[in-house]
This record gives structure tokens, C-alpha cells and sequence, in this order.
């Protein structure tokens, strides 16, 4: 018992004395350690660094030391003012904004000179080609849109945007459109600045066997607008993330979308389709290489070969035969066309040309490419129209897929050809879609919404300088269960003078001031005599405006005396009478995105002269209405003079003609609808036949030769012809019917 005793006492005696030395050993470690909480070492903080930290010693915050002085130096010294001349905080601003963040996180905010937009607006500049400069076709076709967009400028200095004419579309090192030498060239530009308000455009970087998304120079702090890029290496609301097009993409037009009817049920003979390369190894093979798995043969056709490039057999493994014999068996173009749903998985890179091929084909993208910020993502709600999986849920893309009901299927299968037709079937799109996105960056306050952007006609078409309120346009009534404002504002296109109180145009005036939904009246003058000073009193309100532009396009110059939604065009010698103003303008309440009126012609494919044509022979078929007597939204006013293209306006004014086919081919593509006519009359012009007057151009052969022409050359400018023909009419009730004409509402159309 006394030994058990003993050796317990030494025990506790040991371990009291291991303690203490650990304490002592402990204190005279940490002696050197600061006060406090935690006394274990931090790790190094990594502050950002500030570009031009030596030109501003009080921003230039580099890594936190462990050091005591180090620690308690930074807060005197940074309080303490620098010597040397003081200067203004707007100058200061102005030093340190080329200079204020990493190029890296470079954002609108930071590396984005909003003066000269401010200035000037929004203006783009294209550098000229120097000499011996070698463009690639499909870099040209960029430029050329540049140049005929509303906002190219010829001056530099007055440039809110500049864009380089150096190719930078291939940056593959292996390409034969590798470019080489721009890295010294692109800082030599006379404006770079650092790279500041500039646009580089890229569709391919990097090459073999990484394929890494380095340009091979430095874009200093531009804006990159490029395809295929990661969301690592985009910079959120100042790079753009293009669609990868190919060298054929047409500059305008382009195919339309295949969707031609919605069936409903949308049913297609497969559900899930792919063909195209198996990479056996390197980067992009993984996915590929797995898609054999969820092949069926029945509803489920992915198919892949290993039979590419120039020594593919090396390579080969068992199961390349098998899959080349399948591959051979389809067209790509018919699993397009007949497949629900298309697999897009990434390749070499993460875009590919089958993601635009699938838009345009009405097949539902099924996208496979982790990291991959998709085209105009800024703008684009791609959950509309695509699926966006996981490369890793591989094997349960045939079950997502199968759980999309028939509903869901028609309403993607609807917003890919929204999205093809509206962003991506020419490079005119693609690039203007860039264009506004910038726009909306730097004016935020006047920028569209997710709406404008994710619905019909689309962010184009829907112009910020006339509203930022989807209610205000035309397009958007029905969604948002609103209606136009019951008035309209008559407007009357004057080009010769006034001599006598019988004139049709008095007559006009009186018959359009009757009726009750008129607000005003707006006579656009463009005759070379001034303007009566006393007008006939009519119970309306009447204004005159001088046109400063003595052109045809003046009659479609968004006037702010216009204020109604809908606007009654007028020829100053047009024929109406009020219920014929009234009926019209109760047709076009209903449909207040098209052009509503009388006189009407059509357009027709012409196969011995390959051209298209123009008639205003009475058929049971109709394209046009003619706006010398027709309503439509004032919005349109708009699109003519700020999204039309500039050459056509001018072809317009230099003709003194073809105002109203313009203006048909503008609604057409915005709405893709054809106009409506309403009730039938042959004459719609006052002495329209008689020589000597102004209106007998109509019967000169000449002025009609002239419409053929413009007809063709704005189909040939657009790409492709966005009238359609309608064989539909729209009478009063009761009309024509043999009935006493108390009961009808408008009694005076059938006298006329």
C-alpha cells in the first residue's frame, strides 16, 4: 500500500513539472507577439492591387505584414497630406480614373470614359485600314455594319466608341487568319489611350493542345467582345459574349427561322439528337466520348466519329468503326429539323456553330459546356429557350428532357426563333445587338429592360429614345392588358400651296376635325410657299409645322405636337369622309401594331427578271397599305428615322418616292404581320387622274418604274423580304347588307 502511495506521488510530481516547462518554453516563444485575441499567425491578406500605385502613394495598399512598426506605421502617414501643389478633387478624378483598377476587373465604372459620350452621344469609330493591312471577310463584313449603322462617326475626337480595323477575329497561332505583329501595332493606334473606350472583336483564341483563351497581345483596357469565353476570364457588364458564326453567316438577312407553323402538340420524330466528331483525347474529348451511353437508336440519336483530321487512324479505338457506320446513316440537316431537342456540348472550345444551327432550326439547345457565358447573357433570359446542363449529370439529360411537357417544348421551341430572328441570323444583328448593349451600359438611365429585350420584336427594335416603358410601345399591349389611348392625331403631308377655299385639302381638314376621336390636327409643310395665315374654323385644334427638311421622309419626323398613340397619315389630297376616319380607327384599336387603311398594293417575285415587283392592281391579295390614308401607332415614326437604314432614306429623298413602301417594309419586320385593309374603295385620291396637277405623278410611268426599283432595292438592303400577303378585309357590320341603313352604324361609307 505505501509503495502504490509512493509512486502515484512521484507521477504527480512529474507531470507537474513537464506542465511547468511547457509554460516557460510557451511565454518566452510568444514574448515577441502582440496583444491579443488570437495569437496564432494570420495568413497574408492579398489586397488588389491599384494600377499607377506609384503616382499615388496614398492608394498604393500592398500586403499586410506581421511586423509591430509595419502594423501601427499606415494610419499617420496616410493622414499626412503630400507636398507639392494641391489640385481640385475634379482633377484628381480625372488622374486617377485611366488608372483606377486592375484591367482584370475592369468594369464600365472604372476603365470606360463616359465624357466624350456625354458629349457627343453615342458615336462609333472605325479606324481606317493602313497600308498593306490584310482583313479577313468576315471582319469586313463586321466593319461594314459598323460603318452603316445610325451611329458611325468619320471623326475621331468626337468618338464615344472606337473600334480598330486590325483583325483580331483568329487568334489561333496555327490558323492560316492568324494575324501576326499585332501586339506592337495595336498600341501604336493614334487613339488608343491605354485602350480605353476601345472595341476588340474575337471569335477564336488560343490553339492546340490547350486552346486557352489568351489573344496573344495585350487589349490593355478595351472592351472584348468574343465568343467562346469562359466565365472565369469574362468581365461581367463590359466584355460581350458573342455567338461563334461562321465565315458564311450572311451580313443581313440571313435564313429565316424553320419554326413555320405551331402545331400543338409540337411532335417531332426524335426527341434528342447530336452528330458530329468524337475527340479521343485532350480537351472536349470527355463528353463526347460518353455519348454512346445514352444512345438508343429509337427516339435518342447521338452520333459521333473518330474519321477526322489527317491521322485519325493512329488514334482510333474499337468502337470508332461501329460509330462511323452509324454517323453515315443521318443527315445532319434532317436531326435538326426532326429532333426536339439538340445536344450542344462544347469542343475543342466552349462555343460551337451548332448552337446558331440548332436556334435557326427550332430545335430546343440542350447545352453542355460548363463555364460558359452564353451569347448577350447580359440581356438574353437563356431559361426560355434552352436547357443549360451539367457536364457531370451527363447521364440524366435523356430524363430532363423527357420531363418537358408539350407546353413547354412549344414555348422554347417559339423563343429560339424569337432569339434567331431578332440577335442572330446575320452579322448586322449580332454586331448592332453589341452595339446596344454598350449603349445601355453607358446611358443606364435610358437603358431597355429584360422585358423589351426577351420579348417580340425584341431590344432592336424597341427603341430607348422613345421610351423605356414597355406600356408606351405598340408591341406590348396585349402582354400587359393594356390598351392605346382612344384619340388620334390627324397628320396631313402638305406639298403644294394653298390658292383657293374648294381645295381637297380644306375639304380634308373639315371631314377629319368631325370626328370625335380627333385631337388635333398637324399639317406638315413642305411646300415652298409659307402657309396660310388664317384657317377655315374647325373644332379642332390645328398646328402647322414648317418642315426644316423639304424631303418625303419629313412626313415620318417624330414630332413632339404628336402626342396620341395613333397618328392618321394623309395625303393632302385624299378622299374621306368621317365614318371613314371612324371605322378605321375603331379597326385599329384592335390592332394598334399595324398599319390600318384604304388604298392598297402588293409585291410579287418576278421569275423572268429575278427580281422583285410592284402593282396596285385589284387582287384578292394585299402587302401594303399606303400611309396617304392610313392609322398606325406613332412609335413607327421613330423606327423610320432612327432605325432605317441611312442609304435607304436617302434612295427615298433623292426620289421624292417611296416613302410608304419604306415604311411597310419597317413595320413588316418589326411586327411580321402584313398591314389590314378596311372597307373597299377604288378612289382614294382627289383628281388623281387630271394633268396639270400635283397628283398626276401617280399616273406617270416613270414615278411608277420608280417603285418597282425601291421595291426590289429594299429587299436587296434588308436581306430578304419581310412583306406578307393577306387576302383579308374588314367591313362595318351590316355592310352592303339589305337592311334599312338606320340600323347600321356607319351609314355614309355605303354612299360614297
Amino acid at each position: 500500500m505505501r509503495a502504490t502511495t509512493r509512486y502515484s506521488l512521484l507521477l504527480a510530481a512529474a507531470v507537474a513539472w513537464a506542465m511547468l516547462v511547457l509554460l516557460t518554453i510557451g511565454a518566452l516563444h510568444g514574448a515577441n507577439r502582440p496583444f491579443g485575441r488570437e495569437t496564432s499567425r494570420r495568413p497574408t491578406r492579398k489586397w488588389p492591387r491599384w494600377q499607377g500605385a506609384d503616382r499615388f502613394p496614398r492608394m498604393a495598399v500592398g500586403p499586410v505584414s506581421s511586423s509591430v512598426d509595419k502594423r501601427n506605421r499606415g494610419v499617420n502617414e496616410l493622414e499626412a497630406p503630400e507636398e507639392g501643389p494641391r489640385i481640385g478633387p475634379k482633377a484628381r478624378r480625372a488622374q486617377r480614373r485611366p488608372l483606377v483598377r486592375d484591367r482584370r476587373s475592369c468594369r464600365m465604372e472604372t476603365c470606360f470614359d463616359r465624357a466624350p459620350c456625354s458629349a457627343h452621344g453615342f458615336t462609333v469609330y472605325v479606324y481606317p485600314r493602313g497600308k498593306g493591312e490584310r482583313v479577313s471577310e468576315s471582319y469586313e463584313k463586321v466593319l461594314s455594319v459598323i460603318r452603316g449603322s445610325p451611329y458611325y462617326t468619320s471623326d475621331p475626337r468626337g468618338a464615344c466608341l472606337l473600334v480598330p480595323s486590325l483583325d483580331m477575329l483568329d487568334r489561333d497561332r496555327l490558323s492560316s487568319s492568324y494575324l501576326h505583329g499585332l501586339r506592337s501595332k495595336l498600341p501604336s493606334l493614334p487613339f488608343w489611350n491605354g485602350g480605353h473606350n476601345h472595341l476588340l472583336f474575337n471569335l477564336y483564341s488560343g490553339t492546340w493542345p490547350d486552346y486557352s483563351e489568351d489573344l496573344g497581345l495585350d487589349p490593355g483596357y478595351a472592351m472584348v467582345a468574343k465568343a467562346s469565353v469562359s466565365t472565369e476570364v469574362f468581365r461581367p457588364r463590359f466584355d460581350v459574349s458573342l455567338p461563334l458564326f461562321s465565315r458564311d453567316h450572311p451580313v443581313r438577312g440571313g435564313l429565316p427561322g424553320a419554326l413555320t407553323s405551331n402545331d400543338f402538340p409540337p411532335s417531332r420524330r426524335y426527341l434528342l439528337a447530336f452528330k458530329g466528331k468524337r475527340y479521343l483525347t485532350g480537351i472536349g474529348s470527355e463528353v463526347r466520348n460518353a455519348l454512346h451511353h445514352l444512345h438508343n437508336g429509337r427516339d435518342v440519336l447521338l452520333l459521333t466519329t473518330c474519321r477526322h483530321g489527317k491521322d485519325w487512324w493512329r488514334h482510333r479505338d474499337p468502337r470508332c468503326e461501329k460509330d462511323n457506320a452509324q454517323y453515315d446513316r443521318y443527315e445532319y440537316g434532317d436531326l435538326l429539323h426532326n429532333a426536339s431537342f439538340c445536344l450542344v456540348p462544347r469542343g475543342r472550345r466552349l462555343g460551337s456553330f451548332r448552337f446558331l444551327e440548332a436556334l435557326q432550326a427550332a430545335c430546343i439547345p440542350v447545352i453542355l459546356s460548363n463555364g460558359w457565358q452564353l451569347p448577350f447573357s447580359e440581356v438574353i433570359d437563356w431559361k426560355r429557350a434552352a436547357v443549360v446542363a451539367d457536364e457531370r449529370l451527363l447521364l440524366q439529360i435523356p430524363t430532363i428532357v423527357r420531363s418537358v411537357d408539350s407546353n413547354q417544348i412549344l414555348a422554347l421551341r417559339q423563343q429560339t426563333q424569337f432569339l434567331w430572328n431578332s440577335y442572330f441570323s446575320s452579322i448586322d444583328k449580332i454586331v448592332l445587338t453589341t452595339l446596344e448593349i454598350i449603349r445601355d451600359r453607358i446611358f443606364s438611365q435610358f437603358s431597355r429592360n429584360f422585358l423589351l429585350w426577351n420579348l417580340p420584336p425584341g431590344g432592336l427594335y424597341s427603341r430607348p429614345e422613345f421610351s423605356t416603358d414597355p406600356g408606351r410601345f405598340p408591341f406590348y399591349y396585349t402582354y400587359l392588358g393594356t390598351r392605346p389611348t382612344k384619340m388620334f392625331t390627324g397628320l396631313i403631308h402638305v406639298i403644294s400651296p394653298v390658292v383657293s377655299q374648294s381645295q381637297p385639302l380644306l375639304r380634308l381638314i373639315q371631314a377629319v376635325a368631325r370626328s370625335k376621336f380627333c385631337a388635333k390636327i398637324v399639317l406638315i409643310w413642305t411646300c415652298d410657299k409659307p402657309p396660310l395665315s388664317r384657317w377655315t374654323s374647325n373644332p379642332t385644334a390645328l398646328t402647322v409645322i414648317e418642315a426644316k427638311n423639304k424631303s418625303m421622309s419629313a412626313r415620318f419626323f417624330p414630332y413632339e405636337a404628336v402626342q396620341t398613340d395613333a397618328i392618321l397619315s394623309l395625303d393632302e389630297d385624299s378622299v374621306l369622309s368621317t365614318d371613314e376616319v371612324d371605322f378605321a380607327f375603331s379597326v385599329w384599336l384592335s390592332f394598334p401594331d399595324r398599319i390600318v387603311g384604304y388604298p392598297a398594293r402588293s409585291h410579287f417575285w418576278d421569275a423572268a427578271r429575278e427580281r422583285w415587283g410592284y402593282t396596285s392592281k385589284w387582287t384578292n391579295e394585299y402587302s401594303m397599305v399606303l400611309t396617304g390614308a392610313a392609322f398606325y401607332h406613332r412609335y413607327y415614326h421613330h423606327l423610320y428615322t432612327h432605325v432605317a437604314p441611312r442609304e435607304l432614306r436617302t434612295m427615298v429623298d433623292s426620289l421624292s418616292n417611296c416613302e410608304d413602301i419604306l415604311m411597310n417594309f419597317l413595320v413588316s419586320i418589326v411586327t411580321q404581320r402584313p398591314p389590314i385593309k378596311v372597307t373597299h374603295k377604288k378612289q382614294y385620291k382627289d383628281a388623281m387622274m387630271q394633268p396639270g396637277t400635283r397628283t398626276s405623278r401617280w399616273a406617270d410611268p416613270e414615278h411608277f418604274a420608280q417603285r418597282q426599283s425601291c421595291t426590289d432595292a429594299f429587299a436587296s438592303i434588308f436581306g430578304f423580304m419581310p412583306l406578307r400577303h393577306s387576302r383579308t378585309r374588314l367591313d362595318p357590320l351590316l355592310f352592303k347588307d339589305q337592311v334599312s341603313v338606320l340600323r347600321k352604324k356607319y351609314r355614309d361609307i355605303e354612299r360614297l
